[in-house]
């Protein structure tokens, strides 16, 4: 059964009236969604626990189910969809792996696969249909970095790129895939938490990087920042806080002008922890995490409540303005502005 939820709020300093629909599609599958790719209105990916994989050609009116041959127990952390026939996934702890489809999800192949145990894969990010980035926790205090040039096909050890040692107990987070963001141009940005919060920045695609700390709350292994996202080179957004203590919002929100050197509260918070967040346009963005949704209409300045809903992940269309909101037990929402 499909549910709709109107929700209606008036913001008093603009003192407009912005309705957003929150839209069912689908809550029935065996899996918890962290990994979110829109490609556009139509076409979108989802990927979980137990192996499942599911996309939607129809804007999310209806999904159809994968799970690739021989990784029916692998957490599917993160996904990156090109179009309805290709797309990469990736899995997140040992044996972590790659695959990719070429034929709607039919058939996968392996284009990477490491099984030593200290191995956990955080995100992915891609620059182009070609290039692309994935990071992961650090081993002997140095970030794991793979990098692609042809599409996911195959994947290279850019751990070395990374002269940056990583202070005892920082770490990335994989609760959605979304604490790496990548522009066109070569630029991108992979944010951590744990002991310490980092932002960690290239503007080559990977070959150098630059850290800044960011201080979100962190300190613990449960805290720091989970989700990152860029509308331009300087103008930038992150959000997390501690999931153990989800309703909690003293400083799980910050943002910058400058590309990340330096970050700034916003006047109101969002209402919790949150694991995703976007820019909708320059003005709108969303965020959310498993206590609920909030929405900024001033460039992420001030948050509002919209819904109590849990999710994981959130992203919006690439082309287009479809945003689909995805979490436990298979549930996925799509989110309209009215």
């Amino acid at each position: 059964m499909r549910i709709t939820l109107i929700l209606i709020w008036l913001f008093p300093v603009a003192a407009i009236a912005q309705t957003y629909e929150l839209s069912t599609s689908n809550a029935s599958a065996n899996t918890s969604l962290r990994g979110l790719s829109v490609v556009s209105d139509s076409v979108a990916w989802v990927s979980g626990s137990n192996g499942l994989i599911g996309r939607t050609t129809d804007g999310g009116k209806q999904w159809k189910w994968h799970k690739p041959a021989g990784f029916e127990n692998s957490d599917f952390r993160d996904i990156e969809a090109f179009d309805e026939q290709r797309a990469v996934v990736m899995s997140s702890g040992s044996p972590a792996v790659v695959l990719r489809t070429e034929d709607g999800g039919k058939n996968w192949s392996t284009s990477y696969k490491n099984a030593d145990t200290a191995i956990f894969l955080d995100g992915m990010a891609f620059w182009s249909e070609s290039r692309g980035l994935i990071f992961g926790d650090p081993i002997k205090n140095k970030m794991q970095l793979l990098e692609t040039a042809d599409g996911g096909i195959t994947w290279t050890d850019a751990s070395a790129n990374m002269n940056i040692e990583m202070a005892e107990g920082e770490a990335g987070f994989a609760a959605s895939g979304s604490s790496i963001k990548a522009l066109p141009g070569g630029k991108a940005w992979i944010a951590t938490g744990g002991s310490k919060s980092g932002i960690y920045v290239t503007e080559d695609y990977g070959t150098g990087w630059k850290r800044y700390d960011c201080p979100i709350l962190h300190g613990n292994n449960s805290s720091g920042v989970f989700s990152i996202d860029f509308y331009t080179a300087t103008q930038g957004i992150v959000v997390g806080g501690d999931y153990k203590r989800d309703q909690e919002n003293s400083n799980n929100i910050l943002l910058t002008k400058d590309g990340g050197k330096s970050w700034n509260k916003p006047s109101r918070p969002v209402f919790g922890y949150r694991s995703g967040v976007i820019w909708f346009n320059d003005e709108v963005c969303f965020a959310t995490g498993t206590s609920g949704t909030d929405v900024s209409r001033d460039g992420g300045m001030n948050w509002y409540h919209i819904s109590d809903e849990s999710f994981n992940a959130i992203q919006r269309a690439k082309n287009g303005k479809l945003i689909i909101l995805a979490g436990n037990k298979g549930l996925i929402y799509t989110l309209k502005i009215k």
